[in-house]
């Protein structure tokens, strides 16, 4: 039966059902050390600024979610964010990192840091939203 659940609830199936998943492969595949990396940047008052979220498997890392606060973006904390999430997957035997975006600026941020782009979705032009492309990008490490 499919049910309609509030958030904190559907967080901790999605959880579940990862944690699940992840354990039925650890059977079937040979892993390298699945860790998630959680960084984060504040200001001086403990504001959150910036961070990034990131998961290793199969020795690549796959970069989540990276976000830098509009006053402080330019100022190269997305830069040192996602240097530290490599080196901290390298650490942990990753070979590689990956990535999507939907954000049509971000290509170009992460082919300065060395990725490049090995898929794209895109809609037809009769799909909405108009125009909308996700990106995936990688890198050897």
């Amino acid at each position: 039966m499919i049910s309609r659940t509030p958030r904190a609830e559907k967080d901790q199936t999605a959880a579940d059902l990862e944690a699940h998943l992840l354990a039925d492969l650890a059977q079937i595949n040979v892993q390298s050390h699945n860790e998630s990396i959680v960084l984060e940047r504040r200001d001086p008052a403990g504001v959150l600024i910036a961070g990034l979220t990131a998961d290793t498997s199969y020795g690549w890392v796959l970069i989540k979610i990276i976000w830098v606060a509009q006053h402080y973006r330019g100022q190269g904390l997305g830069r040192d964010l996602m240097r530290s999430a490599e080196e901290h997957a390298r650490a942990l035997g990753c070979h590689a990192a990956w990535l999507e975006t939907s954000n049509p600026a971000a290509p170009a941020f992460y082919q300065s840091l060395g990725y490049s782009e090995f898929g794209l979705l895109e809609n037809a032009p009769d799909q909405t939203p108009e125009d909308h492309k996700r990106w995936f990008m990688r890198k050897t490490l």
